[in-house]
Order: structure tokens, then sequence, then C-alpha cells
């Protein structure tokens, strides 16, 4: 066989080892290709931030802010400064309290069950809600309007390390006055309806009280003991012998004494106004001696 001929059969031997080769260990080679929708992912999700708002909602005052007094975990203090939407709502709630001295304010602070206290407080709750208070106290509210208590839970909303507003703010309903029942005002038509009248001997403001006139003199002081904002009005009256200023002073005179006289008897003598009439407005006939006596008096009312 010549050279050309073997070099040629050589040529045919390796393309056909070649193809059996490739045909015995490549065709079950895979391709890797990139990863179906059924394989598992990993895929790292923030933490939503639930907004917890800071409110003041009460009779009279309604304020709602964008962001909210925090606190750091395991801390029982302020984070400060404050926002400026916060630090407005305590400046407008300042004002209505000043408006309202009588009302009152429960200032509930919350801690989560697995937060540490290190206060002396009874719980860290309560430790936070005190300090809100002191805070509030610092810029001028007045912190016999407060009252605190704490709260344990299970979770609060958070933003990393800082607790959002675990905090929230009850208006107490003010006590209403005292209501004058109906004892006081059965007494009051009593007292006006047939009034204390203190008769004077001529030209003279003071006069003996017979009996009557004591007991009317009491059902007085047993009314403004019971209903603080009374009043009390004393009219002086003369008769018309004389001049009327003379006459007017002489009213003024016998209203005065009746006042002296009702303040020695326990009431406050800020409580009884008095005034005169003169010899404006008799109720005897001026012409006869038991007229001009009956003119010359004090009524004695409540206003």
């Amino acid at each position: 066989m010549s050279k050309k001929a073997l070099y040629l059969l050589g040529i045919a031997i390796t393309v056909i080892l070649g193809t059996f080769l490739y045909v015995k260990f490549c065709c079950n080679c895979t391709i890797k290709t990139p990863a179906t929708d059924t394989e598992k992912v990993s895929v790292v999700v923030a933490e939503e931030t639930i907004f917890v708002p800071f409110i003041l909602n009460g009779s009279g005052i309604d304020y709602h802010s964008n962001d909210n007094i925090k606190f750091l975990k395991n801390s029982f203090a302020v984070v400060l400064p404050v926002s400026d939407s916060v630090a407005i709502g305590i400046e407008n709630l300042k004002t209505f309290l000043i408006a309202n001295p009588k009302q009152k304010i429960t200032i509930t602070g919350y801690a989560t069950s697995d937060e540490t206290n290190t206060t002396t407080f009874e719980n860290l709750g309560l430790a936070r809600a005190n300090d809100i208070k002191k805070y509030f106290v610092s810029k001028g509210l007045s912190d016999s309007q407060f009252d605190t208590k704490g709260e344990i839970v299970d979770t609060w909303k958070t933003s990393k390390d800082t607790l959002l507003g675990p905090a929230e703010y009850k208006f107490e309903t003010p006590e209403p006055a005292p209501a004058v029942t109906d004892e006081w005002v059965i007494l009051k038509d009593k007292i006006n309806g047939d009034p204390l009248i203190l008769h004077f001997s001529t030209n003279r403001s003071s006069n003996q009280l017979s009996n009557a006139e004591k007991q009317k003199v009491a059902d007085l002081v047993k009314y403004m003991e019971h209903v603080k904002d009374a009043v009390i009005l004393a009219v002086g009256h003369s008769d018309n012998v004389g001049n009327r200023d003379s006459n007017v002073l002489l009213g003024q005179k016998r209203a005065e004494f009746s006042k002296n006289y009702l303040s020695k008897k326990g009431i406050d003598g800020s409580r009884i106004t008095t005034n005169s009439k003169g010899p404006d407005e008799p109720i005897g006939e001026n012409t006869t001696a038991e007229g001009k006596a009956n003119n010359r008096r004090t009524v004695i009312t409540i206003k």
C-alpha cells in the first residue's frame, strides 16, 4: 500500500474514532439553564413600618400630627428633639389647658414584654408616661392636669430599634359643678319670697333683731354655705324726713350695718353687695308715723 493510501486511511480512522467517542461520552452532557419559577429563591423583604399618629382629641381640641413621640428600645426617655408637628401639638395643648384648668388628661405609656425595665417605676410603660409628662411640664403645661399609667403589651410598632409613639392621651370628662338641688332652690325662693327686712329707728342704722329675723339670718347662712357662687344683696331705704342726699347716705349706712351683721354670722363679706335707694322706694305713707317706720329699712335678698 502506498504512503498516500495509508495517509488517507489514517484520516478516515481518526474521523470514525472521534465520532464514536463523541457519541459515547458527550451526548448525555447537559447545559445549565436559568432557574425555573419552581426553584426557591431567597428574597429579603424590608419590614413594613406602621405609623402611629400623635393624637390629642378631647372636647375643644382635635390635633393629629404626621409624626409622633419616640422611644429607643429598653429606654424610658423621650427621644429629643421631637418633630415640629409634635411640638406644635404640645403648644396647642398648652393653650387649651390654660383655658380649661379643670381638664385632666391621662397619659398611658406602653412597653413590650421583651423590653428590660431598669427604672424604679413599676414598669417601663409607666416610666415612659412620666417622662412624657415631665417633658410637657418643661414646656409650660401644668403638672396637676396630668395623670399617668403604664401597660405592657406583646408587640408595638417599631422602626429598627425605635418604638413609634408608645403612648396615648385620654381626655377625662371634667366633673360638672355640683348641681343646685331642689332643696336649695326651695330655700332661695323662701328667702326672696319673704326677705329679711331690718327696720331702724329714726336717724339710726342699727337695731335689735327679732326671733323671726334671726331665723331668716340662719336661712341665709345655710344657703350661702351650700351654694358657693351665691351673692347677697342688701338695699338700704329711708323715710323722706330731711334732704334726699342725707337719706341716701343713711340708707347706705343701714345696708352696711346689715352686711357687717351677716359677716359676723359667718357669711363672707365679699359675697355681700350693698346699695341705697334712700327715700325713693317707700312701702308706707310718709305722712304717718307707722308708714315712716316701715320705710326705714334694709331689704336683704339672694341675687
